[in-house]
């Protein structure tokens, strides 16, 4: 996400954005470093971290809530750099033979694609479990990789042509589903946080689909409109699973609800409630493509934002008790909107945040020191002046590099104990075992 000087198209201010695995945090590549912000307030929004030591970063990925960042820069677009951002210290990097264009991890298993190979690695030694060579070509990383912590399912395209979706078991290390999920190629891919079920969308994005995992059957489909074919950069579930989020190029954002729902009792009787149940016998009568428009369902709420044309990523969460749909533009600005799980409808903006620099033309709100816009602030310590605090204790142990052929090339395995069953939280030297400095090159493995 480069700057436009084109004449009427968005100025982007950062290279990428992403919520974490929780969507806890935001963090976004700029042209000096990155940023990492906090979402845990509406009202305020804390800058936890702020790095100016890597320029032009257009990869960069938080674990969870915890201190490791993966951060992939254009200067080096084959080198792969893992931070302790709170230490300011770099805890391993690893090259490729081509350049990286998405790194996914969870709490198992840090994944990095390249346009034709993927490579699978064990998360709390970094070694090497698996090579997919000849992987269909994927030139904008397309990929999902599922956040359970029992479950890591790894979901990426598997045809150029077709939007076939390769589903791979990461922690078996095996194919367990080929699901022929739309026509025309993929566009966008998402888990539910219990790896139950995943959403795609094709180039076309005028249908969303969901389907089961491992199963591959497809429960729910969603129209998001027939007028026009629009670019879906984003997907996102609730982290109850009930409700999915879908962002494009468009000014619209829409949220569908997963549930299979029939005509009320009171509309049972009525000519509604009979039109519905004709229209469901007729359709399995009727081609698929017929009967398929007929089965799809609306959006449930939508968002207008202020302007289109632009790559945004969104995310569905629950602050303060209540459902926020969040979107991060590339003009540098993070909106939140209060959604209502009830009736759903037009969402109403709860809060609006300048992301980076200062928005002298914004609609609400006041600047902040930072130039962010709030509506207001808190007087208890924030999360940030928290994390802020410094960290005692020094490394003393050194994370395992890695040879092409999986051979240990160097220091000690971080003991089993260190990674025992339940969240891994990363937030200081207490918490994630003490690593020093590493360096390693993949370039084979096994198909």
């Amino acid at each position: 996400m480069e700057g436009a000087d084109g004449a009427g198209e968005p100025v982007r201010q950062f290279g990428c954005a992403s919520f974490n695995q929780d969507s806890t945090s935001l963090v976004l590549g700029t042209r000096s470093g990155y940023k990492l912000f906090s979402l845990t307030s509406v009202e305020k929004l804390d800058c936890i971290h702020e790095s100016a030591n890597t320029p032009d970063v257009y990869i960069v990925e938080r674990l969870f809530s915890s201190s490791l960042v993966v951060v992939v820069c254009a200067a080096m677009p084959q080198w792969m750099n893992i931070y302790h951002f709170k230490k300011g210290t770099e805890i391993c990097n690893y090259s490729y033979p081509n350049k990286i264009l998405a790194i996914k991890l969870n709490r198992q298993r840090l994944v990095v694609f390249l346009e034709e190979s993927i490579y699978v690695h064990n998360i709390k030694d970094m070694k090497l479990l698996k090579t997919l060579l000849n992987a269909p070509s994927n030139p904008s990383g397309l990929s999902a990789l599922s956040t359970n912590h029992s479950s890591s399912y790894l979901a990426y395209p598997g045809s150029v042509l077709s939007g076939d979706i390769i589903v791979h078991d990461t922690n078996n290390l095996s194919t367990v589903a080929m699901i022929p999920a739309h026509d025309s190629p993929l566009a966008a891919l998402a888990f539910n946080a219990s790896a139950t079920k995943l959403a795609s969308a094709s180039e076309r994005g005028t249908v969303i689909r969901v389907f089961s995992i491992p199963e591959g059957e497809r429960p729910f489909e969603f129209r998001r409109g027939m007028k026009r074919y629009v670019d879906i950069s984003s997907l996102s579930f609730s982290a109850d699973g009930q409700f999915l989020c879908a962002s494009s190029n468009t000014e619209t954002v829409h949220i569908f609800k997963l549930e299979q729902v029939g005509p009320r009792e009171d509309e049972a009787a009525t000519w509604t409630g009979y039109m519905e149940k004709m229209f469901s016998a007729a359709s399995s009568y009727l081609p698929n493509p017929v009967s398929g428009m007929m089965s799809q369902d609306r959006a449930f709420a939508t968002v207008h934002l202020f302007s289109s044309g632009q790559r945004n990523v969104c995310t569905l969460v629950t602050n303060q008790r209540l459902l926020r749909l969040l979107v991060a533009t590339t003009d540098g600005q993070l909106f939140i909107y209060n959604v209502d799980p009830q009736d759903g409808g037009e969402c109403q903006l709860a809060c609006e945040h300048r992301l980076i620099g200062v928005d002298e033309n914004h609609r609400g709100g006041t600047k902040s020191e930072e130039g962010q816009l709030t509506q207001k602030t808190h007087s208890s310590p924030s999360y940030a002046e928290t994390a802020a605090l410094p960290a005692s204790g020094q490394a003393t142990a050194t994370l395992t590099g890695y040879s092409e052929d999986g051979g240990a090339k160097k220091g000690e395995v971080i003991p089993e104990h260190e990674f025992a069953a339940g969240p891994v939280c990363l937030d200081d030297m207490n918490e994630f075992p003490p690593i020093g400095w590493c360096r390693s090159r993949t370039g084979g493995g096994q198909e």
